[in-house]
């Protein structure tokens, strides 16, 4: 079964079951401070989840696309990927556990959908604590479709939990499908838990029916919600028979072009095979984000560090097996040939991939230049025959010098690297990054407080200042939003004068000052349109949308959340007005 079969099936069957079918949304979250990009299918549908209505009803089903970078210097086994789509079905306080697990198991199993073989497939289920009771409700419906006792485990939190993405909110136990891979067990007791490789899971089906309060404590919800995900590469892989997703048919058209550009063949070697799948991987995922509605372009903070990262490291392995300067732009194009149908935007912004991908490898052939002037210096002043570890890692770390050309030149000067000491001082940066990166970033839910909701609202009158300012072609590029401030991209050539920021701020405050009524309205996209609603229309809205109003200022589609009138923001300051990228500025503002 392709994937393009495998992704058609499950929104069919989905839809036959009264889910109304909405698109993927942006990789780049808006207006949540807690995560970088969307990582799985229930980032867009916070609001919804904590109890908001959504346009489309109680039962949603899509496909996300997503990006998971933690993992990046993982990528090139035959696991790991930096983006993939999510397969996703969502009760919003509509049906629960029975109807979940039993559509679970009939898309698994009927020969009308996936028709794999019951008896390979295991379940895990939560196996209940101090906080909440052992999950028996689930494992019954599981038992009612037929499944035997000894294919179903009992896990602890730590398996089959799904938690707040911070310290509070909507949470619950889970319960996840696996398929027995057909490996030997490592144990006796191997189960899905033990990591062996025996148990691949590929369905995951989250039961949100208690709240965490500030205390520590678990309450029931009054809105239960269902949210699942299956990943589309991982269950394609399994589908098609192969070893790795890289083998799948999401990729043999990409790799097919990195074998014509380097002249090699997957698989011929270990060193080639990991090369090529990082240079598919991470030009896959960097054309997603540079494609994407709210696309970003490479730079040195938040989701243009990442996009430099993964260009840069397609660039090097790209070296390593011998493709010229240039050739990662057909990589690229590859990737939207092979999802442009599905994701219009790709082709849209087709020729912005190529012309930041090109600049970012321009750039990174001017850091090689200035690593190679300070690899010389550090040759010059060695005593010894011996690259310290530490002194390999600021090469990589500072200059951005790829480790595997620091040990080429050595071996050239007849110098050997210190490898486990630059292990040891990449694995110490890495700790700080990740601990810095789970205190900014915890990931999950957005922040839904009083102050940055009016914040949020703060944002919409900012846009329609700017606009009245410096004229209609101005258009959010994005937004980050913390309780303490706002952060807000918008489309525009030049810095700002005093005066022109003076202008802006005055307006933002005087329709504060008016204490206007913040109105919702539902309604078709289309109509959105008609109706002058801003918004970012090359991207795929719901059918049903909705549109806040400020007065004559401001109309906007938007998931909120806002106020319900402009008079309780308080006094609006911007702080600072900066460049954000090529074409785009960056306005830091505070309510007080």
């Amino acid at each position: 079964m392709r994937a393009d079969e495998l992704r058609d099936m499950y929104l069919t069957f989905f839809r036959e079951r009264g889910h109304a079918i909405i698109p993927s949304a942006s990789l780049i979250p808006e207006n949540d401070p807690t995560v970088l990009f969307t990582t799985a299918g229930m980032h867009p549908l916070v609001p919804y989840l904590m109890g908001q209505s959504h346009p489309e009803g109680k039962r949603l089903a899509d496909v996300q696309k997503c990006v998971r970078t933690g993992d990046i210097d993982s990528v090139g086994d035959a696991s790991h990927c930096t983006f993939f789509e999510m397969l996703g079905n969502w009760s919003l306080g509509d049906y629960f556990k029975k109807e979940a697990i039993a559509w679970s198991y009939e898309f698994l199993t009927s020969p009308k959908w996936l028709g794999l073989d019951s008896e390979k497939l295991f379940f895990t289920v939560f196996e209940g604590d101090a906080d909440a009771p052992r999950d028996e409700e689930s494992a019954g419906h599981w038992k009612a479709m037929g499944v035997r006792d000894d294919h179903i485990f009992y896990l602890p939190k730590k398996y089959n939990w799904w938690g707040p993405a911070g310290r509070t909110g909507p949470c619950g136990p889970d319960t996840e499908m696996f398929i027995d891979t057909g490996k030997p067990p490592c144990s006796p007791r191997c189960n899905p838990a033990c990591g062996c490789g025996k148990y691949l899971e590929i369905w995951n089906d989250v039961f949100m029916e208690y709240n965490k309060t500030a205390d520590g404590k678990y309450e029931m919800l009054r809105q239960k919600n269902v949210d699942t995900g299956m990943g589309l590469d991982r269950t394609a892989c399994i589908l098609q028979g192969k070893a790795s997703v890289y083998e799948t048919d999401v990729f043999t058209g990409i790799m097919r072009v990195i074998g014509e550009l380097c002249a090699k063949r997957y698989g011929q070697d270990e060193g080639t095979t990991r090369a090529m799948r990082i240079v598919a991987d991470h030009i896959r995922c960097a054309t997603f984000i540079l494609g994407d509605q709210r696309g970003v372009t490479p730079s040195n903070v938040d989701q243009g560090y990442v996009l430099r990262r993964l260009i840069r490291r397609s660039v090097r392995f790209g070296m390593q097996l011998g493709i010229e300067k240039g050739g990662l732009i057909h990589v690229a194009a590859a990737v939207v040939d092979q999802y442009g149908g599905v994701y219009p935007e790709l082709n849209e912004n087709r020729e912005a991939v190529m012309r930041e991908l090109t600049l970012e490898e321009d750039r990174f052939a001017n850091t090689i230049t200035h690593g190679l002037r300070e690899f010389d210096k550090l040759v010059s002043r060695l005593r010894g025959s011996v690259i310290e570890g530490p002194d390999a890692f600021r090469l990589y770390d500072t200059y951005g010098f790829p480790i595997e050309l620091t040990v080429e030149l050595a071996a050239e000067r007849n110098l050997t690297v210190d490898r486990s000491g630059f292990d040891e001082s990449f694995e110490k940066h890495r700790q700080v990054s990740q601990t810095g990166a789970s205190q900014r970033f915890k990931g999950g839910l957005a922040d839904a407080s009083e102050m940055t909701t009016r914040l949020h609202t703060a944002t919409h009158l900012l846009l329609a200042s700017l606009r009245r300012v410096l004229g209609d072609e101005v258009s959010q590029k994005g937004s980050n939003i913390t309780a303490e401030r706002l952060r807000f991209d918008f489309s525009f050539p030049r810095k700002l004068t005093k005066e022109e920021l003076s202008k802006v701020e005055a307006l933002v405050n005087e329709a504060i000052g008016a204490d206007h009524e913040v109105n919702c309205e539902e309604m078709p996209v289309e109509e959105a349109r008609a109706s002058g609603a801003t918004g970012v229309f090359d991207a795929r809205y719901d059918n049903v949308v909705k549109v806040y109003s400020v007065g004559d200022l401001s109309r906007e589609i938007c998931g909120g959340p806002h106020v319900e009138r402009t008079g309780e923001l308080g006094r609006f300051r911007i702080k600072k007005e900066e460049s954000s990228s090529a074409g785009v500025r960056r306005i830091r503002a505070v309510l007080e």
